[in-house]
């Protein structure tokens, strides 16, 4: 499959990304959008990474823009950098998906690139090279200003007494991950460092690894375990068990700690959040530029408004000057996976409870959710229409549940049925994927229902 051009950026494989292809994007980047006069650059821990940061560093130097060189970070880092620089970024990842494949993130000085931004960075692909000469740097503090920031804004004691486990693998948070949670008053376990890259998809956490959580918590006696995806946007949180708390969890949870009024977050999203006294829930297409473009709505309506968003897969959004247990915690409008980590961690401790006992206080509701990858993405399109049209072909399809309540199609097929149980289906649009989600009254409900018709969405769509 060709390099694909998206919600997230670029992805594509490895051998497709070719030093021209990513010099392309570079320029068309840089002539579409807002820049600043510097590009801030970093990348993930992918063997490809370094070589497509340097074609990215070239390109951007070509055309006369200053070049921040700043090496291995985690995304949400780089973004709060160059944001605080009025500059933009690139950041070299493939975030997820396997280490045959890597991409592009696009940042803005104001943030992550719109819908619109996207349409014009794919106008200006084609323009030759300008021949100038910018400059370069090495970026210096930026790593020591993430960790600061939720220093300073959750304080030493935060997480006082507590043993927690990280899950280091190949993420680009690592180490930084470990010196927050110390330096948060905790015990940090590092677990499972990794020389090679291993493709963590927090939103479908592999039986393998529910394993190994599982059993690092009994070892080690944790009170839990954290980590995050390849660039450390999306968070994931296993409590004193090893059980997986989701995105859809961390999200709210850490929107009460900090006070938010309004929330924005994709119609995939737990449906809990519903009943936990937020003033208003804006639902959203999947993808971060859609909950950014809900947020900055909902602000301009409010100016005061205490506006955050959340995915499902926990990457979490902070639209508002907000106050932690111990400072202030500027916004920072962009996926981030520290904050969702820390958050709820913080704030049962703070409460006296396990972190399982915290999620224990929510309404009942309980999602899963995976995906069917190396799909044929011709029949997973004509599958979708069909099932969106056809009540019939969802009859059967859904042959094992009540009959309909509601159907939602912001994104992909949602379907709400009698007695509360949810089936939604989605097509990738950024790799070939195939994900289901399934939310029900029970975490084993929820589990029985991905199951059974994630199976069957591979007879559909494999």
């Amino acid at each position: 499959m060709a390099p694909k051009f998206g919600t997230r950026g670029l992805r594509g494989l490895v051998t497709e990304l070719t030093d021209d292809l990513v010099a392309d994007y570079t320029r068309a980047f840089l002539a579409a959008c807002p820049h600043g006069g510097r590009v801030f650059v970093a990348r993930d821990l992918r063997e490809s990474s370094p070589r497509i940061a340097e074609a990215v560093i070239a390109a951007a130097r070509g055309e006369g823009v200053d070049v921040v060189r700043a090496g291995m970070l985690p995304t949400p880092a780089l973004a709060l950098a160059s944001m605080g620089a009025g500059a933009a970024a690139i950041m070299v990842t493939g975030s997820h998906i396997p280490a045959d494949r890597n991409g592009l993130k696009f940042y803005l000085p104001g943030g992550e690139v719109s819908k619109n931004d996207e349409a014009r960075i794919v106008a200006a692909l084609g323009r030759p090279a300008a021949g100038r000469s910018g400059g370069v740097s090495e970026g210096e503090g930026i790593a020591g200003a993430y960790v600061d920031r939720y220093v300073g804004a959750f304080g030493a004691e935060a997480l006082g007494g507590l043993r927690i486990g990280v899950y280091q693998h190949s993420s680009a948070a690592r180490d930084l991950l470990c010196e927050i949670v110390a330096r948060l008053g905790a015990e940090a376990v590092p677990l499972a460092r990794s020389a090679t890259f291993v493709p963590v998809d927090t939103e479908a956490v592999d039986p393998e690894t529910t394993q190994r959580l599982a059993a690092w918590c009994l070892e080690h006696r944790l009170d839990a375990v954290v980590s995050t995806d390849g660039d450390a946007d999306r968070p994931m949180v296993a409590d004193h068990t090893g059980r997986i708390v989701p995105g859809d969890v961390l999200g709210p949870l850490t929107a009460g700690l900090l006070s938010a009024d309004v929330l924005c977050t994709p119609v995939s999203s737990n449906t809990a959040v519903d009943h936990m006294g937020f003033a208003r829930v804006v639902r959203t297409r999947i993808g971060s530029p859609y909950v950014i473009a809900a947020m900055e709505a909902a602000l301009a309506a409010d100016p005061a408004a205490r506006v955050a968003g959340y995915e499902a897969n926990g990457g979490f959004l902070l639209g508002f000057e907000a106050e932690g247990p111990a400072g202030g915690l500027p916004p920072l409008a962009t996926r981030d996976s520290v904050l969702p980590v820390v958050a709820p961690l913080a704030r049962a401790r703070a409460e006296g409870r396990t972190l399982a006992g915290l999620v224990s206080t929510l309404p009942p509701r309980f999602t899963a959710a995976d995906r069917i990858t190396g799909i044929d993405t011709d029949r997973a399109r004509e599958f979708l229409a069909a099932m969106r049209a056809d009540p019939a072909r969802r009859a059967a399809f859904f042959d094992a549940l009540p009959p309909e309540e509601a159907i939602d199609e912001t994104d992909g097929l949602r379907v709400t049925f009698e007695g509360g149980a949810i089936l939604h289906l989605r097509p990738s649009g950024n790799a070939p994927e195939f994900r289901c989600y399934a939310e029900a009254a029970s975490a084993e409900a929820a589990q029985t229902l991905l199951a059974r018709h994630l199976g069957k969405l591979g007879t559909e769509v494999g």
